[in-house]
């Protein structure tokens, strides 16, 4: 019977080779694809034909007798991949990005972070080094890019449980801090302990304010058990670790524990199965981004102190037949009772449309600021991988 198990074993080892290699094969056929698209107009994305693909090959699972949401999940990822490698040898190549250029990335938080694992994300594809530096803010996180201490940094923005974040709202609008990217991550919050005891005899659990929020129900069911914030979910596992209290944990990732070297007392705590974090990639100068890209930009707006002034910024938006995916709105700093609305609307500002919206947008309002305009990517189900041994952390 061994012999036999070993044997397909082998055949299910033969077969995934195969698999790799064919997608090696595809991504190479992607690669000429693109050549022949950055000389010329079109789109890299084409929705209507990526749905008729994805049909086709759904018919093709269920006539060999495999279930077809399981095909179109596996190659609508390999699809995000192909348009996500075209998008950025695409950007690389307007910008003059050179393959094995390295680059330096601030984050707020430390190693095994979301945001730690969010920069390997976004640069692990186009650069051939990247060396990140944890900070205990954002206002410092973002403070390094605009001294050039750094060249970017990756900030959380909002999040699909606990809503937007403010802090980095805030720091957008009163710096010249400019986007260049985003990346939406799936976040699986674990609670992390020393050793493996029961839940019961967790006194303590410390992790950041809006993992606290995103997990609100997992913590409601404890009793005789604190619940406090801490600057960072890694750096709430680094101190679980550092303190060797048994009746203390930690709300982190997976990899924060795997980081400090602890165990998984229970593993999917957040309110929502599907929490995502959206973060933004920020730079001392924009981006170019080609008209072919799916582009999202993002502005900030004081409108005129007159009734309907805001709906009136707004319908500029419509009239130029431009959809607004985000309105937030915050105080406006040193000004009583009025306020900063941070807009993104899916579009690029080298097209007609969207910059004749934006200079309209400039005659209805008291201030109009384009924080950036960049690629629009998709969610990503994957965590990044992140060496342990090119990291500094300040």
């Amino acid at each position: 019977m061994k012999e036999d198990l070993k044997k397909i074993r082998n055949l299910l080892d033969d077969i995934d080779q195969q698999i790799i290699d064919s997608l090696a094969k595809r991504q190479h056929i992607v690669e000429k694809v693109f050549s022949l698209k950055k000389e010329h107009s079109g789109r890299i994305r084409d929705y209507q034909r990526e749905e008729q693909i994805l049909n086709k090959l759904g018919n093709m699972a269920r006539k060999s007798g495999l279930d077809r949401y399981y095909v179109e999940q596996i190659f609508r990822e390999i699809i995000n991949h192909s348009v996500r490698s075209q998008t950025n040898a695409l950007m690389d190549y307007h910008n003059n990005v050179i393959s094995d250029k390295t680059i330096s990335v601030a984050y707020q938080g430390t190693d095994g972070s979301y945001s730690h694992q969010t920069a390997y994300r976004h640069f692990s594809e186009r650069y051939a080094d990247i060396t990140t530096f944890g900070y205990d803010t954002f206002h410092e996180a973002g403070k390094a890019v605009e001294d050039g201490e750094v060249d970017a940094a990756v900030l959380p923005i909002e999040n699909t449980t606990a809503g937007s974040i403010n802090d980095t709202y805030d720091l957008l609008g009163n710096s010249s801090l400019v986007i260049i990217g985003e990346e939406v991550l799936r976040i699986r919050h674990c609670l992390l302990g020393l050793e493996k005891v029961p839940l019961n005899q967790i006194k303590r659990i410390i992790s950041h304010p809006q993992a606290l929020a995103q997990c609100s129900r997992f913590l409601s069911k404890l009793t005789d058990c604190k619940v406090e914030s801490y600057v960072d979910t890694a750096m709430a596992a680094r101190k679980v670790q550092e303190d060797g209290d048994l009746t203390q944990a930690a709300i982190a990732g997976a990899m924060a524990g795997e980081q400090y070297g602890l165990q998984i007392l229970e593993r999917g705590i957040a309110n929502q199965e599907q929490n995502y974090t959206r973060f933004v990639i920020v730079a001392r100068e924009p981006v170019y981004c080609d008209p072919q890209i799916p582009c999202k930009t993002s502005l900030v707006i004081a409108t005129s102190h007159h009734k309907g002034a805001l709906m009136d910024s707004l319908r500029v938006l419509d009239d130029h037949g431009i959809n607004m995916t985000k309105l937030e709105s915050r105080p406006r700093p040193n000004v009583p009772w009025q306020y900063l609305f941070y807009l993104d609307i899916e579009g690029n500002t080298q097209d007609a449309d969207v910059a004749r919206a934006i200079d309209e947008l400039d005659k209805h309002s008291s201030f109009v600021k384009v924080l950036g305009c960049y690629p629009i990517q998709p969610k990503s189900e994957e965590v990044a991988q992140v060496p342990n041994d090119d990291t500094a952390a300040k």
